[in-house]
């Protein structure tokens, strides 16, 4: 989708990132629908509605604030702030579910967090100071990063309280984020546009259902984390997940490796090192 349609002067970009997320909830939803049919259809699912949709209304608020601020900070800033994402689901955790975590796992997540950071940090080039500190951008990633962390809320809330299956989970969040987008869509006339789009350049059909697919496979083994190990180690996972594909290249085609960043390896490394022997058992109180 991020290629250009078209030949000459006439060439189009694929500009309909919202219908883009539309039809991959539906396609989610559906493969999460054949997965309880074929798996959980025994297992009745007792969740609240209301969970689900605080779900998916902080999941796609996270999102959409997220993308949003990239209009105002360069994408490198946008990912490193998006690596601090362990760090709301675990404050959030702590404050509002009463979360209880060792001191140690505290220390984990900071050094995988920094460890992350200063391994996708790019110095800008140039000499030329930048005076922009704090800004809209800014305040658009600290709102998605507050938002992940409801999310992880709202996931552990329903973990604890109904033991809410990753499929039913995947499920339903889906369900109410096709519901809040496909409002969207509809208001701001993005849907129509698509489908012209899709007339004039009926090829991209293909590339969009094997990107719902596969994205449907990812997000059942995401959910699947969640549900067995927490929103918590599941935004490790996916923090840690760029720096690994980074790293593997690195290593499989002899890219070069700044001094930062085998610092930052180094820090990823201790910090799941020390989380595997000394960061579990978390302890919950009762709510």
């Amino acid at each position: 989708t991020r290629g250009r349609y078209g030949e000459g002067a006439k060439q189009e970009k694929f500009k309909y990132a919202l219908t883009l997320v539309f039809i991959q909830c539906v396609i989610n939803a559906a493969f999460a629908k054949l997965l309880i049919h074929f798996f959980d259809a025994v297992k009745v699912d007792r969740t609240r509605s209301w969970l689900y949709a605080a779900c998916s209304l902080s999941y796609l608020g996270a999102m959409v604030s997220s993308n949003s601020a990239l209009q105002f900070v360069s994408y490198p800033t946008q990912v490193l702030g998006k690596s601090c994402k362990p760090i709301p689901v675990m404050l959030l955790g702590v404050t509002l579910l009463r979360k209880k975590y060792p001191p140690a796992k505290y220390l984990c997540v900071l050094l995988i967090v920094a460890g992350v950071a200063l391994f996708l940090y790019k110095p800008k080039k140039g000499a030329g100071s930048d005076d922009h500190v704090f800004g809209y951008g800014e305040l658009l990633l600290l709102l998605s990063l507050t938002l992940d962390g409801l999310t992880g809320v709202s996931q552990d809330h329903m973990r604890a309280h109904y033991q809410t299956g990753s499929n039913h989970m995947m499920l339903n969040v889906n369900l109410w984020s096709t519901l809040f987008l496909g409002a969207g869509i509809l208001f701001t006339g993005e849907l129509w546009e698509f489908l012209s789009f899709t007339e004039r350049y009926p090829s991209i059909v293909y590339n969009i259902l094997l990107f719902g697919l596969t994205s449907a496979l990812g997000q059942s083994f995401i959910f699947m984390t969640v549900v067995y190990f927490g929103p918590l180690t599941c935004s490790i996972i996916t923090t840690t997940r760029k720096f690994f594909t980074i790293l593997a290249s690195v290593i499989l085609f002899a890219n070069p490796i700044s001094t930062m960043q085998w610092v930052g390896t180094v820090l990823v490394f201790l910090g799941l090192g020390l989380d595997a022997k000394f960061g579990k058992g978390v302890k919950k109180t009762s709510h």
